[in-house]
């Protein structure tokens, strides 16, 4: 059996914490896992910026309600099932990710969960696993699963490396840079022909 691993954000649907900086106003929430390796940091930092905001989980839901999938996603994924199954490994949380994933037709997604305080501020992070990617991938290969893997981060590259074949999609200049050892490709139509490589 495949199973074709991909990231979510960057990858089907656009970068959630730049669609809240841009509705916001706050460049800060800008920064994503394309630009900060260690994600507890991350998440940290974001946190206390939204709370120095006055932003609340049901603010960044409001902004999530407005995105859509990347142009050609949905098509891509109906692709993909086609050739394997697919597993959406992702650091999102579910309280981000149920609205998006009804519009990719709710395909299945192994991700994390938020803490929210009383007022309804986020206060943590509920990780599914550490490192949780790539210990998917790991997974899948001891029940004798063949496994493709792809995403465009930093928090991606772990699982790409446990993969029997991994690629990045649309990454970076940084990670290109930092990782030359790795194909990258840009368009769902290439993105498609090395995963049609690898089932062969």
């Amino acid at each position: 059996m495949n199973v074709i691993c991909l990231d979510f954000e960057g990858v089907l649907i656009p970068e959630i914490w730049i669609g809240v900086a841009e509705k916001t106003g706050i460049d800060d929430l800008k920064r994503t896992t394309r630009d900060e390796p260690d994600y507890h940091k991350l998440m940290k930092y974001r946190m206390d910026i939204l709370r120095k905001n006055g932003l609340k989980l049901s603010d960044i839901q409001d902004v999530i309600a407005t995105l859509d999938p990347l142009e050609g996603a949905s098509d891509f994924l109906t692709r993909a099932h086609e050739l394997g199954e697919v597993v959406i490994l992702s650091d999102t949380f579910v309280e981000f990710a149920k609205p998006l994933l009804r519009k990719l037709g709710y395909p299945f997604m192994l991700c994390n969960s938020l803490s929210v305080d009383g007022d309804g501020y986020l206060m943590g992070i509920m990780m599914r696993q550490e490192d949780g990617k790539r210990k998917a991938v790991e997974a899948f290969k001891s029940i004798n699963c063949r496994t493709f893997a792809s995403g465009d981060s930093y928090n991606d590259l772990s699982m790409i490396d446990a993969a029997d074949k991994g690629i990045l999609f649309r990454p970076p200049e940084n990670i290109v840079r930092e990782r030359s050892d790795l194909k990258a490709v840009y368009q769902y139509d290439e993105f498609l022909s090395e995963i049609e490589e690898f089932v062969k």
